[in-house]
Parts: structure tokens; C-alpha cells; sequence
């Protein structure tokens, strides 16, 4: 399946992204995720694009090791250009019936090269190393090789873990460094903050006066993190914000074209293709931008190329709409579905103490069921709510309404009094919303592909300054006439 702006490969998922940009094109290596199909290893697949828009395939590109391989299965690594022209891939070899020191299948750090401008890789088992002194043998992957022109050595980070210490603590992102691509010594410690399980696909780079450490952790969230310091050595600095978008979105590593910098993960799919299940491994390809603030910190939102894909935008609600619910609820409602593929922009004016406002998705005719994207001021948090929720049983407080959002969905961001923006893009079962054009939702809407949409508030107070829905073809925008109402909950 290929959405514009999005990417799925057909029959598979999207695992995690090696980006790599040259010549102004995104050179996007995958790990191919077939769920068994197959019945073989994990490969590289290749995506290239230069638009982040438009994706196109080129098939295999580094496949699996065979049954007896230590690469049988080809995980997360890294590309680089030698001085010389000559393209090197860092990746995880891995094969479940190899187990480690630890009882765990081996991993081992490998390389392979191109000297076709990465259309074939030639493979140099030689070079393959596993885990040095002091780590466990079956955590030992997503190395991430670059040059340090400072110390003028190439400098391979990894994801490992101490062999002792509290379990769940023993994280800590290893370094070896280089001076000919092939031989690695290991040194010190990258980052060694004894707080995660692991710190999945790592990667550092300079930006104008920081430098930037990215990671992906599921130990304390399930979720793709940042550091900042002034230093490559650090020290490293958590910013308020520290995360890239929620649960449903993993593994993301970024690249750089034109002073822009674009990160790469994958919106996880859900068991059963419904709200209600769990969480997969792999998903759909999806891009964000990344702004530097003065400060040094990121916000995050999907890049201009994929908004601007959305052109017939019309207004759903007049400019300067008020909702009033002081002790109740209040929302409205198009007449009309949106489209499967459409993109909202709703402007708010909060007033003080409301406790929640937002945009309701895929909402029945009386706004009473879908999803809703609520801002909750005083907690100061982003979530995606649904309704109905749960329902385990026949009668009616046989409801989930002890769980008044999807937990693992809570985005942390400052909502004071004012004028905010939800900017929403739902692309079929995708959805990726931006608060502040800063804090980004990702999730998927799986239980109902249609329905309306709406804005609501919940004890205060909103005025409404824009209110827009735009598609992708003429016709499929919501309608424009409304409907509105306000009740009180009786007790």
C-alpha cells in the first residue's frame, strides 16, 4: 500500500528506517517485515524519494545471510561515504539458533560495502565483531558509524548493555572508533545513564552550536527520545519535551538536506487491525520535520511538502464560533462525513480555566461517538480519546471509564490561555496530529472509517478562529453547514 506522504510496501510493514541523503535524494533502508510470510530472515529493503512525498521501491537491497548465516536476519545499522567514493552499510547480523554467553540469540555487529552507488553490497564477514568486555553478548545492535573530524577517527556507536547491574538499568549506548572502516577498537562509554533497558537505534549530529543525541527506548515509554549538549562528549541535556511524537510511533532516525532536518520511523500497526489491539512491531513509514528553537530544543511536525498535498480546503465552521459550556459540554458538528484522506486546521482561543477542548474525528451525526484529540489545559497534555470505549460486558457501567484516554497516546506540551492549533492529517487508517505546529500524535483510527468532524469544549470556554477541512480531490470535503449543542451530564 503506498498513501502520498506515507509508505507501506505491499504484503509488508515498514521496520525500522536507515536514512541516508545524497545528491538531494533520500536513500531510505528498511527493515522488510513480512510477519512470516516468507518463511526466511529479515532483509534491507530501499525506498528512495526526493520529496518525502513520493516513495518509490527498489526492491531488495541487503538480504538475508540464509538459514546458517550469523546474518540470517539483517538488522538496524548505518550508511557512510568513505573518502574515497565507496559506500559502507554498518548493520545487526543476528540468528536465533546462534545464542550468546547470555543464553539470547548472538548479535553481532557487521559490514558490507558498494562501489555501485548502493545498487549491490558486498559483504566482509571479516569484520564482523560482537559484543566487547563488560557487555552482554545478545544485546549488541544498530551500530552508527560517523566521522568525528574533530578527533579525525570514525566513531561507531551501539546498543548494549552492561553483563551486571539492576536488569531493567543496564542501557548504555557503547563506542568503538576506527580509522580504516574495517577494524574497531572499543573505548569508553558513549552515554551511560543507567536508566533504560536499551537505547534502540542511536544516532548524533550537529546542528549550528549543539549536537544531538536520538534514541529509542521501551522500557519506561515505548517511544523515540532526545538529548542536546554543546559538546559531543557532553554533558547531555534532557529538554523539557524530550520525546519525538508517542507510543505509536518508534524507532525514528533522521537526515539532513538543505539545512532541514527530516526524521524517519514507522506509525505502528495494531493486532487485529482494531483500536482495541496491541501494539505491532513495524507499521507504516511516516516523516516528520524537525525546527530548532533559539534555545536548542526541537519541535516536530510533518513537513510542508506532505501538508501542501492537501488543496481543496474549505471552512466548516464561521470564523469566530463560540463554544460555551462553563459546567457542561458543548460541540459542533459537520452535516456531512469528511473524506478518507483529508487534512484539519482548527484555531482556538482558549479562555482561562477551561479544562478541555479539541477536534472531534470520524464523529457520529450527534457527535456523541468517534475519536476526539483533546487539549486539557490543566494538565497540560495532548491525548486521543475514543468513544465508545471498552465495553466488556452488557451493562451499561460495563465500560472502560476508569481509562479516559489511550494512556500510551498522552503527549506532555504547555496549553495556557490563548490561541493554539490542531493540525490534523488523517490519511485512511493514519493519523498524525500537531499541536502549536511543535507536538506531535501519531496513531491509527482503525474502528471508524468514517464519520464527521467537529469541535468541542468541556467546562469553559472557546472561541473558534478557523476551522478548515481540506482534501486531496473536489468532493470530498466535509460540508460545510453545521449543527451545534450544549448539554449538562444530569447527575
Amino acid at each position: 500500500m503506498t498513501a502520498q506522504g506515507f509508505y507501506r510496501p505491499n504484503g509488508a510493514w515498514v521496520g525500522d528506517v536507515i536514512p541516508w541523503q545524497e545528491d538531494g535524494a533520500f536513500h531510505l533502508f528498511y527493515l522488510h517485515e513480512d510477519r512470516g510470510a516468507s518463511g526466511g530472515g529479515m532483509p534491507w529493503h530501499r525506498i528512495l524519494t526526493d520529496d518525502v512525498v513520493n516513495f518509490r521501491e527498489t526492491g531488495e537491497s541487503i538480504a538475508s545471510g540464509g538459514l546458517e548465516a550469523d546474518d540470517y536476519n539483517v538488522y538496524t545499522g548505518s550508511i557512510v561515504l568513505d573518502a574515497n567514493g565507496k559506500h559502507h552499510a554498518f548493520y545487526t547480523g543476528q540468528n536465533p539458533n546462534r545464542l550468546g554467553e547470555d543464553g539470547r540469540p548472538l548479535q553481532l555487529a557487521m559490514h558490507a560495502t558498494s562501489t555501485d552507488g548502493m545498487k549491490s553490497w558486498q559483504r566482509h564477514p571479516e569484520d564482523t565483531f560482537g559484543a566487547t568486555t563488560g557487555y552482554e553478548s545478545g544485546d549488541w545492535r544498530d551500530p552508527y558509524v560517523f566521522w568525528d573530524a574533530e578527533s579525525d577517527l570514525w566513531r561507531m556507536l551501539i546498543t548494549a548493555r552492561h553483563n551486571s547491574g539492576a536488569e531493567r538499568r543496564r542501557g548504555v549506548i557503547a563506542q568503538c572508533t576506527s580509522t580504516d572502516l574495517s577494524t574497531w577498537e572499543p573505548i569508553e562509554p558513549f552515554w551511560d545513564p543507567r536508566r533504560y533497558i536499551a537505547h534502540e537505534c542511536p544516532e548524533v549530529f550537529q546542528w549550528g552550536g549543539w549536537w544531538y543525541l536520538v534514541y529509542s527506548e521501551f522500557s519506561d515509554a515505548f517511544t523515540t527520545r532526545y538529548r542536546m549538549a554543546r559538546s559531543l562528549n557532553g554533558p547531555w541535556i534532557v529538554p523539557e519535551y524530550d520525546t519525538l511524537d508517542g507510543r505509536a510511533y518508534y524507532a525514528s532516525k533522521s537526515a539532513e538536506r538543505d539545512g532541514r532536518r527530516f526524521f524517519f520511523g514507522w506509525i505502528a500497526s495494531k493486532e487485529n487491525s482494531c483500536d482495541a489491539g496491541a501494539w505491532q512491531w513495524a507499521g507504516t513509514l511516516s516523516v516528520l520535520e524537525a525546527e530548532q528553537r533559539e534555545d536548542g530544543t526541537l519541535a516536530f511536525h510533518p513537513p510542508q511538502e506532505l501538508r501542501s498535498t492537501f488543496q481543496e480546503e474549505q471552512a466548516a465552521f464561521s470564523a469566530g464560533t463560540r463554544l460555551v459550556a462553563l459546567d457542561g459540554y458543548a460541540d459542533v458538528v459537520t452535516q456531512e462525513d469528511t473524506s478518507s484522506s483529508f487534512r484539519l486546521r482548527a484555531h482556538f482561543e482558549i479562555e482561562e480555566g477551561t479544562r478541555e477542548v479539541g477536534v472531534l474525528l470520524r464523529a457520529s451525526a450527534d457527535g456523541d461517538e468517534g475519536y476526539a484529540l483533546k487539549l486539557e489545559p490543566q494538565r497540560n497534555r495532548l491525548v486521543l480519546d475514543r468513544w465508545p470505549r471498552r465495553v466488556p460486558g452488557p451493562e451499561q457501567w460495563h465500560i472502560n471509564g476508569d481509562v479516559p484516554f489511550a494512556i500510551e497516546l498522552e503527549r506532555p506540551c504547555l496549553i495556557g490561555p490563548g490561541s493554539h492549533e490542531l493540525d490534523v492529517i488523517v490519511d485512511g487508517n493514519l493519523c498524525v496530529a500537531t499541536l502549536d505546529d511543535a507536538t506531535v500524535l501519531s496513531t491509527r483510527l482503525y474502528d471508524r472509517p468514517t464519520g464527521r468532524a467537529g469541535a468541542f469544549v468541556g467546562e469553559g470556554a472557546v472561541t473558534i478562529s478557523q476551522f478548515t477541512i481540506a482534501t486531496r480531490d473536489s468532493g470530498s470535503s466535509a460540508d460545510v453547514a453545521t449543527e451545534s449543542r450544549a448539554f449538562t451530564p444530569s447527575a
